[in-house]
């Protein structure tokens, strides 16, 4: 099974050793965890918002693949964009992945309380939404069990290190296998 993360930073294994991305993690959890042989790609760009995700979902998807991992919306919230456009992309790349018959898990993020509560409400649900309107699973949050843990991200507090990387792959590797299962 060939399985792309298509997200960005926090996905891509900023300031990580390749051996640390969570690509690299994932494929070691799918095998030891569940006998899942597969192929992670890391389709994740560093910085990339919801509107650069579309803009490259094409390329990305030129060869064969079975699922997709989404999760894009962070960068978009740094900038405050309007939680509407943030969700139009996504759905933009959620239709293109659909339409070539490929697989997608959702993985959400949240915005923090300081972007006040109408816009983290709005953002926020966007994944739930998403979820719900192109029957997909979801992964609520990716960074679950992983956010604000100063032990398990960078000095930099936003980007996980390798034991949080260990952490997010855990939690990810459920989805899939439940993804496999149904």
């Amino acid at each position: 099974m060939k399985i792309i993360l298509y997200g960005d930073s926090l996905m891509a294994g900023y300031g990580l050793p390749e051996q640390e991305h969570l690509s690299s993690q994932l494929e070691m959890d799918l095998k030891f965890n569940y006998n899942l042989e597969t192929l992670v790609v890391n389709g994740s760009v560093s910085g990339d918002t919801s509107s650069s995700g579309l803009n490259r979902i094409e390329w990305t998807l030129q060869d064969s693949v079975d699922l997709v991992i989404l999760s894009l919306g962070a960068n978009d919230m740094l900038r405050g964009i309007d939680p509407k456009v943030i969700k139009n992309n996504l759905q933009k790349i959620i239709n293109i992945i659909q339409e070539k018959n490929i697989d997608i898990i959702i993985a959400g993020m949240q915005s923090p309380k300081s972007y006040g509560d109408i816009y983290k409400t709005k953002f926020d649900n966007i994944y739930f939404e998403l979820a719900k309107e192109n029957n997909l699973l979801i992964m609520p949050f990716l960074l679950e069990g992983v956010a604000l843990n100063p032990a398990l991200n960078q000095s930099d507090g936003k980007h996980p290190n390798f034991q949080g990387i260990k952490i997010i792959s855990e939690n990810l590797s459920k989805y899939i296998n439940q993804k496999q299962i149904n």
